[in-house]
């Protein structure tokens, strides 16, 4: 629950923050009338959010063994593929996201009813497709349909009534630092969902070497403990890794969080004439 709360908090405050520029600045410039499109692009946004989820879960329930893993794996990477883009961006941008919408929402103005659905479409979609996928994932990973998408959808909500206070003005954080300690933490559920995705390769004998164990330490920490539970649920951890899961794991975690946490280049002030 708390890594896919994690996800959902994430994601969600993402999309919850969009809407909530796209909102005020439609209010602040007196285009009260433009909102219906707004909130209608949202609502396709989250329904095709919903759909793509249903089809992956109820979809894959049909497959063969070997096609469900080879399926889990492959959408695994993707989903870590996603989200390690979609947390180096956020961190690039977090500080111009208002202004960058801002340009964009004049431009759907200008065009009309449709380019105002789609701009508030895309701007919510991209995160909600994530979150499916992502979420998708990690209930695959840990063999539990309840817990995660429980944990996702408190998530979820948080990230609605945050956004509602970041509207009213009742609530300021910095956001840059927010995403950079959110985003650090995604990485390193990423890097448990990529190893949990070539496990599934190598069910699927898509990847060899699924019996060279790196280590098998489940006598010390036994699958089925709470902790164990606890460690799977969060950090994807297993006991007995082969040396291609953790290889793989081990290669993304180290170089995707130093240039992650690395400090940014700041720009020089142009020189006086």
């Amino acid at each position: 629950m708390l890594a896919n709360y994690l996800i959902g908090l994430r994601e969600g405050l993402e999309a919850s923050l969009v809407v909530c520029i796209l909102v005020a600045y439609l209010v602040k410039s007196d285009n009260r009338s433009k909102l219906p499109p707004i909130w209608l692009g949202v609502g396709i946004a989250v329904g095709l959010s919903l759909a793509v989820g249903a089809v992956l879960q109820f979809g894959s329930s049909q497959l063969t063994f070997e096609a469900q893993e080879a399926l889990g794996g492959g959408l695994s990477i993707v989903a870590v593929a996603l989200v390690t883009w979609m947390v180096f961006w956020m961190r690039r941008t977090a500080r111009h996201l208002k202004a960058e919408l801002q340009g964009k929402l004049n431009e759907a103005l200008a065009i009309g009813t449709g380019a105002l659905v789609a701009t508030a479409f895309l701007a919510v979609g991209r995160e909600g497709l994530e979150t499916a996928l992502f979420i998708w994932s990690a209930v695959q990973a840990t063999g539990d349909g309840v817990r995660p998408v429980i944990g996702a959808a408190l998530g979820l909500l948080t990230a609605v009534v945050l956004g509602w206070l970041f509207y009213r003005g009742a609530l300021r954080i910095n956001l840059a630092k927010f995403f950079t300690w959110t985003g650090a933490l995604l990485v390193v559920v990423a890097a448990g969902v990529l190893a949990y995705g070539i496990h599934d390769l190598q069910e699927a004998d898509l990847l060899p070497g699924l019996d060279d164990r790196l280590f098998d330490i489940s006598a010390t920490i036994p699958p089925d403990s709470w902790y164990g539970t606890l460690l799977k649920g969060i950090f994807n951890f297993q006991p007995n890794p082969s040396v291609l899961q953790a290889t793989a794991w081990a290669l993304y975690l180290a170089p995707a969080l130093f240039w992650f946490l690395r400090p940014q280049p700041t720009k020089e002030a142009p020189a006086p004439a």
